[in-house]
């Protein structure tokens, strides 16, 4: 619950931007080691790694401003302070397109470097949402219980002197599984693509589940937040690549089988 960690030379080192920058250069760390092992030209995968992250700053930006654009409109100062209001899954898309772009591009396989960059993703999402908390930006609802934290430095964006449920660190401690557990999933046999599938069916049920607990501004569609209503279709879209391969021999047979008289 620190915004400000320390001071060096009179220039503030924010909670945030340090956590972030923890989290991409692990994120990056274990991209490398992962694109050793695969054979892949390590700088050709930094320049895709850099090329996603700026992908990922600005389509995390660009879905901010179309969730919140009713208070945007009337208050446009927000937009002046650039390192706050970020949708994850605007980066998550963003980077994503950039990838694919990249990929599609170097003639590699498109599955298999999803299924190589999106465990480092989850890595440095945990490493995000302790920044989350250090800044008390994507607070939680007033608790009474034990787990409940209190903010009271000024300068945080969450409630001061109010008990709040720490979504932020529960999200974190999610983030961090997921990265280990999808680490111990690739080393299985399993189809190129199941790691980014699996990826998005677990993140997306946890997201949808935390964001009941949220209490912070955010944009809505309906009675759900908008992470729970692209969660939805994250979710749809990850249960269907996990299982396209059974999909299509279920409803695609060869055309000597429907020939046949198979359906």
């Amino acid at each position: 619950m620190r915004p400000v960690l320390f001071e060096f030379f009179n220039i503030k080192i924010y909670g945030y931007g340090t956590m972030i920058s923890l989290g991409i250069i692990a994120a990056v760390i274990l991209l490398m080691y992962k694109a050793r092992l695969k054979n892949y030209d390590e700088d050709k995968i930094l320049n895709m790694t850099i090329f996603a992250v700026i992908a990922g700053v600005i389509g995390g930006k660009l879905f901010f401003i179309l969730s919140d654009i009713k208070e945007i409109i009337a208050q446009p100062e927000i937009l002046k302070d650039f390192g706050a209001g970020f949708v994850v899954y605007g980066s998550i898309i963003g980077g994503a397109l950039a990838v694919y772009i990249y990929a599609k591009k170097k003639q590699w396989n498109i599955l298999e470097v999803f299924d190589l960059g999106i465990i480092p993703v989850a890595l440095a999402q945990g490493f995000g949402r302790i920044g989350c908390f250090l800044a008390g930006c994507c607070y939680g609802v007033e608790t009474h219980l034990p787990i409940g934290v209190t903010f009271w430095d000024k300068d945080c964006l969450a409630p001061t002197g109010v008990s709040l449920i720490p979504t932020q660190l529960f999200s974190s401690i999610f983030d961090f599984a997921l990265a280990g557990f999808l680490l111990w999933y690739d080393r299985k046999e399993h189809k190129k693509g199941r790691v980014f599938a699996l990826y998005m069916i677990i993140y997306s049920v946890g997201r949808i589940i935390i964001e009941f607990f949220r209490n912070d501004p955010r944009g809505n569609v309906g009675v759900l937040s908008t992470s729970q209503f692209i969660g939805i279709f994250i979710l749809v879209a990850g249960i269907i690549a996990f299982n396209l391969e059974a999909i299509k021999s279920r409803f695609f047979k060869p055309k000597e089988g429907r020939e046949n008289g198979e359906i």
